[in-house]
């Protein structure tokens, strides 16, 4: 059985959503809601907002929204009942005993005790006579054994199923272990181990739980460089920042994200406990936010060949509204005995040049806008005509995208110099190109008033409307009912069935349910019912203005609306007979007066 309904109302009556906000998102009082910076997309202008009467969030940016329960799982990565679970310990209640979501829950705590014990399996491993070839590796990678054991790394025997045995010999069952992602099913029905002869690193999450496990192959081995857990209850790559169970204790004033395992272990054994990286996938803004929560200056420090460079840009990109001050480290370029210039990456850099001078290059990092600057004047030939020009066709458009005018003056001056021209001709391209843009936008914004059908829509194009005329009546239903549940048993004769769009007929159909049920109607208690793109939808209608001085007279004519669109579509509805059967049951259902 689910977690009961009654516990959940209960929950939700507790749980004040500006309390629990507040302690993620720095929240300022303005009008009747609170505002901050959403804490789910990056923006440097608070467009989150929070309303107490309504007990809701909703973001006018990202547009999410939803209720105490839902903001919970978006922050954490949870879901529905360990959401519940984390804020009933908050509100010191007792979640009650369930069936379905305590086996989910059991399964994941199963996932996790399995990877503890596969860590334990892989560090012993590294210490005996199997381990020898691994830790040869460790040892021609300079990391200390101090430091190995501090971050937990492990060897992989080079056999088929020798963690299998070692496991199931503790009591987890071939299924278990395929769950967690240690082993894989093979075609003949059998069961071999997921990793083998590899350097192993347990990913360690911030409340100490082993998630899952990166590897590396080691020398004259074949098979892919890298291979990391695959997709489990616990193991989420795009939200997984390696080490930061470390670095979130630094007191240094700054994280420091580099590209590989490697260079985090290296980098940490040289003193810098700062240094964290995502699991072998790109920057996502799951990983902004998270990183944002631990630090307020992030310093990107990629390898300093061309495909470091592309993923410093495209980092610079996803993270220019971020609540975050960004600098980037760019290590000095290597060559080889010819005089090739020779990747080098911060693992390479800090064994041959030290501590101290990584600690310089630290020091010298660039600001984003300089670095972005930087970046294109190393693309042109300044002592050329045509090499100005194009440098400064790009710099204006990388000035022009800058938000604070007192930003644009500093770095727009900056590359004035650059290109040896006045900063106030450089200012005055920046002006016309930032017109241009306000006027294309503008346009933009015109040609879709212009199509109203496309307007009213859903932002989610799984939710779209089939019959918009009926669904903006549908919405005007749901958004009075929320607002004014009194009026719900004069909405008693319109059918779930007669609505056009599905989402709505849904959540029309648990409001009636609930109310007859005399349960909370507050948009929290409906978070287990409705998917995040549902509660989403259903938010917006709720932040929509809406006039409710007329409210019986404006469910009448939306009621209307529904019941002749239902009868042009055809459809059950267009039987009398059923129509008057279903009038009948729904009256009885909620308490109107029936007649035959």
């Amino acid at each position: 059985m689910a977690i009961p309904e009654q516990f959940i109302d209960e929950l939700v009556a507790r749980s004040d959503i500006a309390d629990v906000v507040s302690s993620y998102v720095r929240l300022t009082p303005k009008g009747s809601n609170l505002w901050g910076l959403c804490p789910f997309h990056s923006e440097k202008t608070p467009s989150f907002s929070v309303s107490q009467d309504k007990q809701i969030y909703y973001c006018f940016g990202c547009h999410k929204g939803g209720g105490v329960i839902s903001f919970i799982m978006e922050m954490e990565n949870l879901s529905f009942p360990d959401a519940v679970r984390l804020l009933a310990q908050r509100a010191g209640l007792e979640v009650p005993d369930t069936g379905a979501d305590e086996a989910g829950r059991k399964k994941r705590e199963r996932v996790l005790a399995a990877n503890r014990d596969a860590a334990r399996f892989y560090h012993d491993y590294l210490k005996g006579p199997g381990g020898a070839r691994v830790r040869e590796y460790i040892a021609q990678r300079q990391i200390s054994p101090r430091t190995a054991t501090r971050f937990g790394l492990g060897a992989a025997p080079d056999q088929w199923d020798a963690l299998t045995k070692a496991m199931t010999e503790k009591g987890y069952t071939k299924l278990e272990l395929i769950d967690a992602g240690l082993a894989v099913a093979g075609k003949n029905g059998g069961v071999y181990d997921k990793f083998r002869a590899r350097l192993m690193l347990p990913v360690i999450d911030v409340r100490g739980d082993v998630t899952g496990f990166t590897s590396r192959i080691l020398p004259g081995e074949e098979g892919a460089k890298y291979l990391n857990t695959p997709e489990t209850v616990a193991f989420h790559k795009g939200r997984l920042i390696y080490a930061l169970n470390f670095a979130k204790n630094t007191k240094r004033p700054n994280l420091i994200l580099v590209e590989g395992n490697i260079d985090v272990i290296t980098l940490h054994q040289a003193g810098f406990d700062n240094v964290v990286a995502t699991m072998g996938t790109a920057l996502t803004e799951d990983h902004a936010r998270i990183l944002a929560r631990y630090t307020k200056e992030l310093v990107l420090c990629y390898d300093n060949d061309a495909a470091g460079k592309q993923s410093t840009d495209r980092v610079l990109n996803l993270l220019k509204n971020a609540d975050l001050a960004v600098r980037v480290l760019q290590l000095p370029n290597a060559y080889d005995s010819e005089g090739k210039p020779v990747k080098q990456d911060p693992d390479d850099f800090v064994k041959k040049f030290g501590p101290a001078a990584f600690e310089k290059c630290l020091s010298g990092s660039a600001g984003q806008n300089d670095y972005r600057l930087e970046s294109i004047q190393q693309k042109y030939d300044l002592s050329a005509e045509e090499g100005r020009l194009a440098y400064l066709k790009e710099a204006v458009a990388a000035v022009a995208a800058l938000q604070s005018p007192v930003e644009r003056e500093i770095y727009g001056n900056k590359a004035a110099a650059s290109a040896g021209i006045s900063g106030e001709a450089f200012a005055q391209e920046v002006r016309r190109y930032r017109k241009d843009r306000t006027w294309q936008a503008r346009k933009r914004e015109e040609r879709r008033d212009m199509t109203p059908s496309t307007r009213i829509q859903p932002r989610q194009r799984e939710l779209r409307y089939a019959n918009v005329r009926s669904a903006r009546a549908e919405e005007g239903v749901i958004r009075l009912l929320l607002l004014e549940p009194e009026l719900i048993p004069e909405a008693g004769e319109l059918s779930p069935g007669q609505f056009s769009a599905p989402p709505l007929a849904k959540v029309y159909d648990l409001i009636r349910r609930r109310h007859g049920e005399g349960r909370s109607l507050q948009l929290a208690a409906l978070t287990g019912a409705l998917s995040p793109e549902e509660m989403s939808l259903v938010v917006e209608l709720m932040e929509q203005p809406v006039d409710r001085a007329n409210s019986r007279q404006a469910l009448k004519d939306y009621m209307e609306i529904i019941e002749t669109e239902a009868l042009m579509r055809g459809g059950e509805e267009t039987d009398p007979l059923l129509a008057a059967r279903d009038k009948f049951r729904e009256r009885k259902a909620y308490g109107g007066q029936a007649h035959e």
